[in-house]
C-alpha cells in the first residue's frame, strides 16, 4: 500500500492531472526556466548511466522523453515509463522507436533484474514515497546495473541561495501564470523545497540497497546527479 502523502504534497491523482494539463508547454517551460541547460544536464546523467550498445535502459517518470532520447544516443534499447498519458503522447511523437509505457513509479510493471540502467530525470521529487520509488528502480536493475537520479537541489550558500529562492519563489510562478497554469508552477518550488539534499538522498539510496553511491553537483550546486549500483 502506498503511504499517505506527506504534509504539503499533492495526492498522486492531482499530480498526474497537473502534468496532463501542462504537457503541451512542458518542454518550452523547461528551456526557458533553465536557459536551455536542462539538455546538458540530461546528457550528463545519461553518461553516468554507463550504457553500452545493446544494453537495456528504463527511464522512470520519463515525461516528454528527453532523457530517454539521450539514453538511446548511447546505443541502448530504452523503455520510457510515466503515469501521465498526455506526457507520453508527446514522447511518442518525438521518437516512435522507443517503447513508451504507462507505469506507476512506486510499482513498476517489470520483473526483477531487467535493466542495465534505470534513470529518473526531474521526476523523483514527484514520487509520493521517494524511497519506495528508488527501491523499485533498484529492484528492476540487474545486479551491477546503474540507478541514476537527476534532480534540482536547493543551494545552501549565498549569493546563489538568494538567487535560487528569488527565482523559484517569484519568477517561476510568474512564468506559470504566463503559461496559463499558475498552480503547476507554484507546485514546482514547493516540490524542490521538500526534496532531500544530496547527502540525505544518497543515504536513502543506500537504505534501498544501492552501493557505490556518488553524486556530482553542477550549475553552481542547483543540480545534483546521483548514481548508485544495484
Amino acid at each position: 500500500m502506498t503511504a499517505a502523502p506527506e504534509r504539503g504534497r499533492l495526492p498522486d491523482e492531482q499530480v498526474r492531472a497537473m502534468f496532463d494539463r501542462i504537457a503541451g508547454v512542458y518542454d518550452l517551460m523547461n528551456r526557458v526556466m533553465t536557459a536551455g541547460l536542462d539538455e546538458r544536464w540530461r546528457a550528463r546523467a545519461a553518461d553516468l548511466a554507463g550504457l553500452r550498445a545493446g544494453d537495456r535502459a528504463l527511464d522512470v517518470a520519463c515525461g516528454t522523453g528527453d532523457l530517454a532520447l539521450e539514453l538511446t544516443r548511447r546505443g541502448a534499447a530504452v523503455t520510457g515509463s510515466d503515469f501521465s498519458e498526455e506526457m507520453l503522447e508527446r514522447a511518442r511523437a518525438k521518437e516512435p522507436s522507443i517503447v513508451w509505457e504507462w507505469g506507476d513509479a512506486l510499482a513498476l510493471p517489470y520483473p526483477d533484474d531487467t535493466f542495465d540502467a534505470v534513470t529518473v530525470g526531474f521526476g523523483a521529487r514527484n514520487f509520493s514515497d521517494l524511497e519506495q520509488g528508488i527501491g523499485e528502480m533498484r529492484r528492476v536493475a540487474k545486479p551491477g546495473g546503474r540507478v541514476v537520479v537527476l534532480e534540482i537541489t536547493s543551494p545552501q550558500k549565498p549569493p546563489l541561495s538568494w538567487f535560487f529562492q528569488a527565482w523559484f519563489d517569484r519568477v517561476v510562478p510568474a512564468l506559470g501564470r504566463v503559461a496559463g497554469d499558475p498552480d503547476a508552477y507554484s507546485y514546482l518550488p514547493d516540490s524542490v523545497r521538500r526534496f532531500p539534499g544530496p547527502a540525505e538522498l544518497a543515504a536513502g539510496m543506500s537504505r534501498q540497497g544501492l552501493r557505490e553511491i556518488r553524486w556530482v553537483l553542477t550549475a553552481g550546486g542547483i543540480i545534483a546527479i546521483h548514481r548508485g549500483v544495484a
